[in-house]
């Protein structure tokens, strides 16, 4: 019964209208989202490509991603929303906190999975360090990196309900509304649109992940180098000579 009351509430044309419309929540639900993603990339990306061509720091990188995975949102939320008060700072700087791991884990692992003989063989030709990172290291862990942004992402948007609790719009605001009203079709039709939002960013990022992978590479390195061995141990044998 509830359910189909939360569908219900979804579909109803009165809730496409107004200040508080469907559409408008939408809209504030995804460029929170985005915008949280792009500012943790601006950040992370760099510091991953940094810790994986160098391989410097990592240990660190590993511990404080760990650390920070492990801080309640909700808690960051509330410190920051203390300290900046009510506004839109607060729930974007713990969104950006909450996605800063999962792009750094990407980033890195990225850059350590190609493999070493394949940046050997760009030293051998003479690239610089610079080169060999974006010729090379980059292109080939692109997936990687759009993975850990796509798991970003999927959090984010997830937890960006969050963000109307210090009154910063999102389709949070219907979660909250409802939870003070007792309209609980409401709080059930805005987690329907969340999950709806998240379903849709994951196809869009799986896509573009397949999308990235470079001509010529599929599947995991460990297989990769366990089908070049067998391609070696099992050479195809020439044609007789006629």
């Amino acid at each position: 019964m509830i359910i189909g009351q939360a569908f219900g509430w979804v579909f109803d044309p009165a809730n496409y209208e107004g200040y508080n419309a469907i559409p408008t929540r939408l809209w504030e639900h995804i460029w929170i989202s985005v915008f949280a993603v792009l500012v943790a990339s601006a950040i992370a990306v760099p510091l991953g490509y940094l810790i994986g061509h160098t391989g410097r720091a990592r240990s660190l990188a590993i511990a404080l991603s760990g650390g920070i995975r492990a801080l309640p949102t909700l808690g960051v939320l509330t410190l920051f929303g203390l300290l900046l008060g009510v506004g839109l700072q607060a729930p974007l700087l713990a969104l950006v906190v909450l996605a800063i791991p999962s792009v750094l884990a990407g980033a890195y692992a990225g850059i350590e999975s190609v493999e070493p003989v394949t940046v050997d063989a760009a030293r051998a030709q003479g690239m610089t360090g610079w080169q060999i990172l974006t010729k090379v290291e980059i292109p080939l862990g692109l997936p990687l990196l759009i993975g850990g942004i796509r798991a970003a992402v999927l959090q984010v948007v997830a937890t960006a309900t969050l963000a109307a609790y210090v009154g910063s719009g999102g389709l949070g605001g219907y979660v909250f509304l409802g939870l003070k009203t007792q309209d609980y079709a409401m709080m059930l039709g805005a987690s329907i649109l969340v999950i709806a939002l998240a379903i849709a960013f994951e196809i869009v990022f799986a896509l573009v992940q397949r999308a990235v992978v470079p001509a010529g590479v599929s599947g995991h390195p460990a297989e990769r180098r366990k089908a070049s061995r067998e391609r070696a141990s099992n050479p195809i044998p020439e044609g007789n000579p006629s």
